[in-house]
C-alpha cells in the first residue's frame, strides 16, 4: 500500500495518508510516458507558422532578361525562389501538430508519473488547503517550510479556486491543476507535487 506525507498549511507534518496502489504504485513505463508526454507537447504549438511561395509574392509576370545571349543562366520569373525577393520553396505553412493518443494511454501515463514521484518522496498532501484570501504571504512561506521554494512545484486542487490561482501566479515556478485536467506533463515536469487532501478521491476516482 503506498503512503504519501500529510502536511498542515503551517508546514507541520500531520501523519501519513494511505494512496490508491491502482494510482499511485504503478510500475514506471517510460517508453508510454516519453510517448504521451511528447503528445502533450505538441499539443501547445501554435503551428501558424507561414511562408511565401511563388504565387503570393509580388512582382514577376515577364521574364527578367533574354533567353540567350547575356551569359546568364535562363529564368522565366523573378519570383523564383533562387531570385532575391523570390518565394519560399518547401518553407512552413499553418497546420496542427497535434497527436491522437487513447485516453487509456494518457491515465496510464499519469498514474506512472504519480507513482514515480510518490516512490521518489517527491509527493505529499495538503491538509485542509484552502485560500481564503488572494494572499501571496502564506503559500510562499508554505512552500518554504515544505523545501518547495524555488522548485518546481504542481498545486493539485479538488476543483478549480480563484483565490488559489491568484495566490500562487506571483510564485516563480508554481503551477496549479484541478484534479480533472492534471496531466503527465504537468507531474512530470515539478520537482515537487502537492496534493489537496479532498483531491485525492477525484484523482482516484478519475484515474482507478
Amino acid at each position: 500500500m503506498a503512503s504519501a506525507k500529510l502536511f498542515r498549511m503551517d508546514g507541520t507534518e500531520a501523519g501519513s495518508v494511505a494512496l490508491n496502489a491502482a494510482v499511485f504504485d504503478v510500475e514506471m513505463n517510460p517508453v508510454l510516458v516519453h510517448e504521451v508526454v511528447v503528445a502533450l507537447q505538441a499539443s501547445k504549438r501554435q503551428g501558424n507558422a507561414d511562408t511565401k511561395t511563388r504565387k503570393d509574392v509580388s512582382g514577376g509576370g515577364i521574364k527578367p532578361y533574354r533567353q540567350k545571349g547575356t551569359g546568364n543562366a535562363r529564368h522565366g520569373s523573378s519570383r523564383e525562389s533562387q531570385m532575391r525577393g523570390g518565394g519560399t520553396v518547401w518553407g512552413p505553412h499553418p497546420r496542427s501538430y497535434r497527436q491522437d493518443v487513447p485516453i487509456a494511454f494518457r491515465r496510464k501515463a499519469l498514474c506512472c508519473a504519480l507513482s514515480d514521484r510518490v516512490r521518489g518522496e517527491a509527493l505529499c498532501v495538503l491538509e485542509n488547503f484552502a485560500c481564503g484570501a488572494p494572499k501571496t504571504k502564506p503559500v510562499a512561506s508554505m512552500l518554504d517550510k515544505l523545501s518547495a521554494a524555488g522548485r518546481r512545484t504542481l498545486i493539485i486542487m479538488a476543483d478549480a479556486d480563484k483565490n488559489t490561482v491568484l495566490s500562487t501566479r506571483n510564485i516563480p515556478k508554481v503551477s496549479v491543476r484541478t484534479a480533472s485536467d492534471v496531466n503527465a506533463l504537468d507531474v512530470m515536469t515539478a520537482a515537487r507535487v502537492m496534493v489537496a487532501q479532498d483531491a485525492l478521491a477525484k484523482l482516484e476516482e478519475r484515474l482507478s
